[in-house]
């Protein structure tokens, strides 16, 4: 069972993330891809909480998620997370051969300053980054995308932080590696992501300080100003539907 994040939590974007049980498979053809998004839809009816990015990969998925209440985030997950592990199974002729997610989704507290626009570009940069295809707007399960709709569509809320006007280039430019590593790091440690304070307050007011440092480490470099900054997301090699994207996230 996923943590409840209660007290706090509403207001807060939270990059939340799954992937497959053992590191399998979850989207193997379009038709896979598209029943998540349905399903994503679906839940989006039931629970109000804004999406404000996504993107499907192979074998795992990431999502932008902005609740309005304390509740929201977790009965939002909860839900379309078992009822898509369902509905994965029925189409796969699988019921009762195990679990589709490797376990609890992770839900990683972001700050709203160049912190949000630094995890939103990592997220999109995904499949890019992966080799799955040559520029970030070009993969058809991601906000990212531009091209006709091969599917349901969740809507989009408008974002806590105003979108740069150079976010196609910005998408799209080579990597900062410590980025990656500090985004990654407060994802193994489940921690939030932003500032040094705002990270430790966020942290002790949603019980979430198991993985802080201790008194005297070192700080977490903050993101790099827009004008300057590079382009990153997942570490990994793979094709849709044609092998898995072996990655940390």
């Amino acid at each position: 069972m996923p943590i409840r994040l209660r007290a706090g939590s509403g207001n807060v974007v939270f990059h939340v993330l799954n992937r497959g049980a053992r590191r399998g498979q979850l989207f193997y053809q379009a038709a896979d891809y598209c029943a998540f998004l349905r399903v994503l839809v679906e839940a989006q009816a039931r629970i109000a909480v804004r999406i404000l990015c996504f993107i499907l990969m192979p074998n795992h998925w990431h999502l932008i998620l902005w609740p309005e209440q304390d509740d929201d985030l977790t009965d939002f997950v909860q839900w379309f997370t078992m009822t898509h592990a369902l509905r994965w199974h029925r189409a796969k002729g699988t019921p009762g051969t195990g679990a589709v997610y490797q376990g609890r989704f992770r839900a990683i507290p972001v700050q709203n300053d160049p912190h949000f626009l630094t995890v939103c570009r990592y997220v999109e940069r995904n499949a890019s980054r992966a080799g799955l295809v040559a520029r970030a707007e070009d993969w058809p399960w991601s906000s990212a995308w531009t091209g006709t709709s091969p599917g349901p569509r969740p809507l989009l809320a408008a974002w806590p932080v105003e979108r740069p006007a150079c976010w196609p280039e910005w998408l799209n430019a080579a990597p900062q590696e410590r980025e990656v590593a500090a985004i990654r790091d407060a994802i193994r440690r489940r921690i939030p992501y932003g500032e040094p304070e705002w990270s430790r307050e966020t942290a002790v007011r949603l019980h979430l300080t198991g993985g802080l440092r201790g008194p005297g480490r070192p700080r977490t470099q903050p993101p790099l100003a827009v004008a300057g900054a590079a382009g990153f997301g997942e570490a990994a090699r793979s094709g849709s539907g044609e092998g898995l994207v072996v990655s940390p996230w």
